[in-house]
């Protein structure tokens, strides 16, 4: 029951990476043509007439759709992180049933969160900031947060502003949405934590089992 349970939790946590690689590559791809397009028809209408309104219209469509994309972005890292938590379980498990094993288990029996930094990164330790920071989640929002400042900059140059005030809008808009998304995201981050209760919690820095694998080894020998 425990490896059934653990090749589901397996194939769910491939089928949600691949959606939303594909989302991502669909947005970016938009993202791409929806600036090239805007470039063609600034060229085709010289920057006059109706482009401001077809440019808003394809820059507002790029922020909903990217919108759209970082909240599924962000529903796949956390249920990323449940699938390796519970996959955690599953090997404190196998150790409780035997113990022998846990010399061979390079990734973590631990369901905290200790034990899911270690099987995240079970080479080395690697901090949280290097682990959010090269996310896929922060290419998106930075991403979102740009189109938003096109788009704020944008309405703000219709609307009248100069082109310093135009670009303060933009520049605004462009800051306060990475802003916003990573209050955000590390507000649901610390919720999760505070909604989970480990059956297998780490013992500490000095615990034995993470800190020396060929631990327990000796006692197996036999005496004489």
């Amino acid at each position: 029951m425990l490896s059934t349970e653990h090749w589901a939790l397996l194939a769910a946590r491939g089928t949600a990476q691949s959606e939303v690689l594909t989302r991502i590559t669909i947005f970016l791809t938009l993202v791409s043509a929806g600036l090239v397009t805007i470039g063609l028809l600034g060229q085709a209408s010289q920057f006059a007439g109706w482009f401001a309104t077809a440019a808003l219209s394809i820059l507002g469509a790029l922020a909903v759709v990217g919108v759209l994309t970082q909240l599924r972005v962000e529903a796949v890292a956390e249920e990323d992180l449940m699938y390796v938590v519970a996959m955690n379980r599953l090997r404190g498990a196998y150790v409780e049933l035997d113990p022998s094993i846990r010399p061979y288990l390079m990734t973590s029996p631990h369901d905290d969160e200790a034990g899911m930094s270690h099987t995240y990164s079970f080479l080395r330790p690697r901090s949280g900031a290097a682990q959010m920071l090269a996310s896929s989640a922060v290419l998106i929002i930075l991403v979102n947060g740009i189109v938003v400042g096109l788009l704020g900059g944008g309405i703000a140059a219709v609307a009248g502003l100069s082109n310093g005030g135009a670009v303060a809008v933009g520049a605004i808009a462009a800051v306060s949405v990475p802003l916003v998304s990573f209050a955000n995201t590390w507000r649901n981050y610390l919720a999760t934590w505070r909604n989970h209760t480990p059956m297998f919690p780490t013992a500490g820095p000095g615990d034995v089992a993470e800190a020396d694998p060929t631990a327990g080894k000796d006692d197996e020998e036999p005496d004489g």
